[in-house]
């Protein structure tokens, strides 16, 4: 059966401060564990004042500790910003405080712009070039003992914490394949190669120590409610979310608007509409077979759901109702 997981970016809705936006992120986990979704992340970002997600493993161990047996990890953590050894040992004693509910998803983006990048580096190169070997790097420290050398990372070692590797291109595919790790695709918000870096990845599998066929995850923006139309007047906050990240904009998560015209323009919903093209939105007959089309052309085995619903009430209605379609 298909596993449905929820990826959050702690965003901060119109009127909210920052501390309510955290109370909301821990409510939803809670939400996600009493319905038995499959695990709970949460997304890496940096210099948004309308995502409260900056300080990610903090706010993980904050939903680790007011739940009970959900899955809890990181989508992801952005490894250009962190030394291996630190992420380490972050989520090693996660690890260790709450055994085999700890994630760690791993990206090779920043998470936020240049100049950013830099002042998180604090220095001027680009070290995403780096990922595969942090990644490799990263798995000897969770190993046994037998894989140590003089630098370990405590108290990781041994621990085996999940990785899983998170993408938006087809060089991703290939690094998780070659690894034999998990891979979760960014399709909520960049969906253009989630077809063939799927392909990709399944094609040039390797088995692992810790997986033996090939897991697909892939991102996707669900909303679903009682009608069609009620649906797509939520989705407008969505809309507006996404035309806050062509513009590079600092709004917060927006109430939903009667309509968009007059609020974008045209290559502006182009733009928009082309990072959420892989979404599930209408009502449960519509979104139903939205998500079977999906199914029958990627074949996930774990749908990631993403929603940016302004009203939290309906948020967990939604999804409810995409548990019904997904079960």
């Amino acid at each position: 059966m298909t596993q449905l997981s929820i990826l959050n970016l702690a965003p901060v809705r119109q009127g909210q401060t920052n501390r309510q936006a955290i109370d909301a992120m821990v409510r939803l986990a809670q939400f996600a564990e009493r319905h038995d979704f499959a695990r709970y992340w949460i997304a890496e970002h940096h210099n948004m004042p309308y995502l409260v997600s900056s300080a990610t493993s903090i706010l993980i161990q904050h939903a680790l500790a007011n739940t009970q047996k959900i899955r809890v990890g990181s989508g992801g953590v952005m490894l250009p910003n962190h030394s291996p050894l630190i992420v380490a040992e972050t989520y090693g004693t996660l690890a260790t405080i709450y055994p085999n509910r700890v994630d760690i998803g791993l990206g090779r983006a920043p998470g936020t712009d240049p100049m950013t990048a830099r002042a998180l580096r604090r220095n001027e190169a680009d070290v995403s070039h780096n990922f595969p070997h942090d990644v490799m790097e990263l798995q000897r420290y969770f190993a046994d003992e037998t894989a140590q050398q003089h630098v370990k990372a405590v108290p990781a070692t041994g621990l085996n914490v999940p990785l899983y590797i998170l993408g938006s291109s087809t060089a991703s595919a290939y690094l998780s394949a070659e690894l034999g790790l998990p891979y979760a695709f960014a399709s909520h918000f960049a969906p253009r190669m989630l077809t063939e870096a799927v392909h990709i990845y399944r094609q040039n599998f390797k088995p692992s120590d810790v997986l033996q066929k090939p897991y697909v995850i892939i991102g996707v923006n669900a909303i679903v409610a009682d009608t069609d139309a009620q649906a797509h007047y939520l989705a407008t906050s969505s809309q507006q979310f996404f035309l806050n990240v062509v513009r590079s904009g600092q709004n917060p998560l927006l109430p939903p608007v009667d309509s968009m015209d007059g609020l974008w323009l045209p290559h502006e919903e182009q733009m928009s509409n082309s990072m959420q093209a892989c979404a599930i939105i209408g009502s449960v007959q519509t979104a139903t077979q939205k998500y079977q089309a999906l199914q029958h052309s990627i074949q996930a085995d774990e749908i990631m759901a993403v929603s940016y619903i302004f009203d939290e009430n309906e948020q967990l209605k939604s999804y409810e109702k995409l548990r019904e379609i997904v079960q």
